[in-house]
């Protein structure tokens, strides 16, 4: 299935912007075209990322490095590529991509999230 959002995604590669001055969160963008492949299908390489005002990632999406999942359930591991750095430590969870537009929404819902809970 072609995805006619892509373009749109594409269009954010190296875009900075700032969501909170009061906090001075900040997200950026990086998203290039790639070869399709096992590990990164949908032909992009993409981190959607939220920063605080030292520079550190509060949370962010991509799919730079794979990921190990399934272990703790007893369920054989799978290697991933798409996932989620929840907070400032490394810890992850998958992410299951379907389109560039799904994925702006689930990160834009995401640094909402995080915007409240700093703000609380």
């Amino acid at each position: 299935m072609e995805d006619n959002t892509l373009k749109n995604l594409l269009e954010l590669d190296g875009e900075r912007f700032v969501v909170d001055e009061d906090l001075g969160y900040w997200v950026k963008f990086e998203v290039k075209r790639i070869v399709a492949s096992s590990e990164r299908p949908h032909g992009i390489k993409y981190s959607l990322t939220l920063h605080n005002r030292h520079s550190e990632r509060i949370m962010g999406f991509d799919n730079a490095h794979a990921i190990e999942y399934g272990k703790k359930s007893n369920v054989a591991p799978k290697r991933i590529h798409d996932h989620v750095h929840q907070d400032k430590s490394d810890k992850v969870k998958p992410y299951h991509y379907s389109i560039a537009a799904k994925l702006l929404e689930d990160f834009w819902k995401e640094v909402d999230k995080k915007l409240l809970e700093a703000k609380k």
